[in-house]
Order: C-alpha cells, then sequence, then structure tokens
C-alpha cells in the first residue's frame, strides 16, 4: 500500500470508526424506499360482507408520482443497485490511482424492441436471503417465504407448473420448487395487468396509450419473445386501465381498446371483431369461463359501469353501475359471475356480482389499505383474495367464502399477502411486511376447502 492509499484508507477509518452493524444492503434500500413515502392507515370500522350499492362508493384511487406501497420492493431492487455500485466504487478507488471507465445501463428499449433473455440471473445479491422455507410467524396458512425475489404483487399467475410474474424491470419465470427465477426476459408494464397465458406464449402489455395498443408475446418455457402485436385503439384508450387484457377458451386475445373491445387471433395478429362500447371507453375486460359472455368495465373518476355482452351476437344482456365515486377494475370473470376491485389507496377491496349485476355485489374478504391493493385470482378451480386484513378462498359459483384465515400484524405493523395462486397442488403468494424489512414469494398451504376445485359446485 502506498502513502496515497494509506491515506485514503485513514480517512475512510476516521469516517466510519465503529465496527460494521449487522444490517444488509436490502435492508437500506428497502428503507430508502419506504422512508419515502406517506404513512397511510386504513380504519376497519364499518366495514360488511355484503356491499349495497351506497356502501361500494369510494374516491377514485390516488395515482399521483409517489410510489405506492405494493411497489416498493421493486423500487428497493434499484436502490440496492446503486448502494452495491456506490461501494464497488469505493473500493476501485481505493485500490487503483486510475480512474475507473465511465459505465452505464444498457439503452432503454422501444416499444419494439426485443426482449433480453437469460436462463439464469447473472447478478449475485449483496447479501443471502432468507433461507428457503423460512416461517412467516403468525401468518395463515403456514406461510413460509421461499425467495427474495422482488416482484410486483398483483402479476403473479399460474400456468403449466411454472410461476411468472413482473420483476425489476423484467418478466420473469419461477420455480414453485426453490422460488427461483430460472427465465427472465427485459419487460416493463405500460399497464396494470398480469401476464395473459394461450397455449405456449405468455402475452403481456408493452405499450398502453393514446391511439395504439402494442402486445408482446413470450415463449412460456423460454421467455424468448415471439411475436409484437398492435391493436389500434378507437377513439384513444382510457386513462383509468386496470386489467385490460385477457383471454377466452377460444383462444383469442380481448384487449380493452378505446370505445371497442377488439378480439385478436393471437396466431395471425388479426383483428377479428369489435364490440362497440358506447357507454364511454373500455378500461377492463373478462370472459366467462365457457366464452359465453364478456365483461366490460367502463371506470371514471365519478363511477364504475360494467356491462355483460353476449360473444355469439355482440348484443349488451346486461349493464349497472357502481356510483358515489367509485373506481375500479381488475376484472376475473368465473361460472357464477364476474369479479372486481374499487376503493382507494386507503382502502381497497374485491366484490363479487352474480351473473355480472354490481346491484347484488357482495364484498368479499377485508380488503386492503396503506396504498396497497386486494387483487382477485382464480386458480385451481377458486377464486382467492389476500390483502392485509384476511386471506380467502371462495366459490367462483356463489362468491361465497370457502375458507379464510386473518394475516396478523407483524410487530403492531400489517403484513400483506397478494393475489395468491396454485401451481402443483401448492398455493404462492407476494408477500411483504414493513417491520420486519422483507418481501418475496411465499409458499402456502391452504385447507381442503380451498383445494382440487372444491368451490365449483358449492
Amino acid at each position: 500500500m502506498n502513502i496515497e492509499e494509506r491515506k485514503l484508507a485513514e480517512l475512510l477509518h476516521r469516517m466510519a470508526p465503529e465496527p460494521p452493524r449487522q444490517v444488509t444492503v436490502e435492508q437500506v434500500a428497502y428503507r430508502l424506499v419506504t422512508d419515502r413515502q406517506p404513512r397511510l392507515h386504513r380504519s376497519d370500522s364499518g366495514r360488511q360482507s355484503r356491499l349495497h350499492r351506497s356502501r361500494l362508493g369510494r374516491e377514485p384511487r390516488l395515482r399521483g408520482p409517489g410510489l405506492s406501497r405494493s411497489w416498493a420492493p421493486v423500487a428497493a431492487a434499484a436502490a440496492v443497485a446503486v448502494i452495491a455500485g456506490a461501494s464497488v466504487g469505493i473500493a476501485a478507488l481505493a485500490s487503483s490511482h486510475h480512474t475507473p471507465p465511465a459505465g452505464g445501463g444498457p439503452p432503454v428499449g422501444s416499444t419494439f424492441s426485443s426482449g433480453t433473455v437469460s436462463s439464469s440471473p447473472s447478478q449475485t445479491p449483496a447479501s443471502s436471503p432468507p433461507p428457503s422455507g423460512n416461517a412467516i410467524a403468525g401468518s395463515p396458512w403456514d406461510a413460509q417465504l421461499i425467495d427474495h425475489q422482488p416482484t410486483f404483487p398483483d402479476s403473479l399467475v399460474s400456468a403449466d407448473g411454472s410461476l411468472y410474474a413482473y420483476g425489476n424491470g423484467t418478466l420473469d419465470r419461477i420455480d414453485p420448487a426453490t422460488g427461483d427465477v430460472v427465465d427472465t426476459a427485459q419487460y416493463s408494464p405500460a399497464v396494470l395487468n398480469p401476464p395473459v397465458v394461450v397455449g405456449n406464449t405468455l402475452w403481456v402489455v408493452s405499450s398502453y396509450s393514446g391511439g395504439n395498443i402494442y402486445l408482446r408475446g413470450y415463449d412460456a418455457s423460454t421467455l424468448a419473445q415471439t411475436s409484437s402485436l398492435l391493436v389500434p385503439a378507437i377513439g384513444g384508450v382510457s386513462i383509468a386501465g386496470q386489467g385490460v387484457l385477457t383471454s377466452g377458451p377460444d383462444g383469442n386475445l380481448y384487449v380493452a381498446a378505446g370505445d371497442t373491445v377488439a378480439v385478436v387471433n393471437p396466431a395471425t395478429g388479426q383483428v377479428t371483431y369489435r364490440f362497440q362500447v358506447l357507454a364511454g371507453k373500455a378500461s377492463s375486460v373478462a370472459v366467462s369461463p365457457d366464452g359465453s359472455k364478456l365483461y366490460v368495465g367502463i371506470s371514471t373518476s365519478a363511477s364504475f359501469k360494467l356491462l355483460v355482452y353476449a360473444v355469439s351476437s355482440g348484443d349488451v344482456v346486461g349493464s349497472s353501475t357502481l356510483t358515489n365515486g367509485a373506481a375500479g377494475g381488475n376484472l376475473v370473470a368465473t361460472a357464477g359471475g364476474v369479479w372486481g376491485t374499487t376503493g382507494s389507496g386507503h382502502s381497497e377491496w374485491t366484490w363479487f356480482a352474480p351473473n355480472g349485476d354490481l346491484t347484488d355485489a357482495v364484498q368479499v374478504g377485508q380488503g386492503a389499505g396503506g396504498g396497497w391493493a386486494a387483487y382477485p385470482s382464480y386458480s385451481d378451480g377458486v377464486v382467492w383474495v389476500g390483502g392485509d386484513g384476511d386471506l380467502v378462498c371462495a366459490s367462483p359459483v356463489t362468491g361465497q367464502v370457502l375458507a379464510r384465515a386473518a394475516i396478523p400484524a407483524d410487530h403492531g405493523v400489517a403484513q400483506f399477502l397478494a393475489s395468491p395462486v396454485v401451481a402443483n397442488g401448492v398455493g404462492y403468494s407476494y408477500y411483504q411486511t414493513d417491520a420486519s424489512q422483507l418481501s418475496g414469494l411465499a409458499r402456502l398451504t391452504p385447507p381442503a376447502a380451498c383445494t382440487g376445485g372444491g368451490g365449483e359446485g358449492s
């Protein structure tokens, strides 16, 4: 060590004389992100299992420039990279007189750029995540944290024995057995919408603005990009899109495309039909499992309207509305009707509308507050609803809750379990807690009432 290096080492020692604390880079990054967010609190008063139209209304969800709490782990991952990069820079400065070459991240890809595919992540985390199967104290259904990989909580889906989710600028395929990301492609969500699986192709929305919508298709086994489709939006897209892309049992894609819902043949990329939406701009879509009904949501700052179409004729066969400022979306169709969300960042919950009639809508689960959200998911024959109050599975026919488990607080701070799904007979969910600064993929063991499609006939 020469004189200059020794002086630098002494300076660094004077700046940080005490021994290093047992704090991981992930914890520092997570705290940097979450401390910048407003602390919102949810009141549990007035919650009822059945919602009348007057109770369903809430102020629209705030979508300001701040990060929602549910996206904090992804932002924290970016902060980890910044902190780790700074550490590497200091080490390089201490060991060399030469200025390191200027470096930058990869150029921002355009809408048309092909995703970069990798069979295994190339970066090693700065510190090891909790061991596989790390029990979450007091959590429902024997929940265990099996991976620390940051994901968007509303993006987890299951298909053909794999899990898929959006990561930090990526689309990931996850091995359910280990929680490890086994394939990844470069991708950033353009709108709130989980991946849609049709055959061996995973479809996502890569651009959703103005008069054009772009969809990308990825091979479900490797995440190599295979397709890029343009879907014109008649009259421009809705700015309140939540669940704008889905598929039907006919193998077609259904896209909320402005004043219409476009039906797209994914094999040819052609729009084969358009449902006319005369009541406003389509913001959410879902198709019944038998393919006979199309549910279309129209969300504004003042109301949420639900239209029901007969797929065979294209005619509107039902229409109902949530009033008093209820924003909504994230539609999921089942045999008995349609599920969706409503509320704001202070309090959001899932509802079930039998036969698509919102006047008979019932609340399912306690929902979520504090910037988190509660989304319905349909997996293994039952509907799942998470949040920060309870975790439930419900009948897709009647909407009746089949099993319920409370989600306890972590040292007085709410814990969050979102959008559970089932793969290979095992339950999985996104998990997050502020108190212990943990997030990632949780493995669950649901009760027998939630397994094997037990809700279909109830």
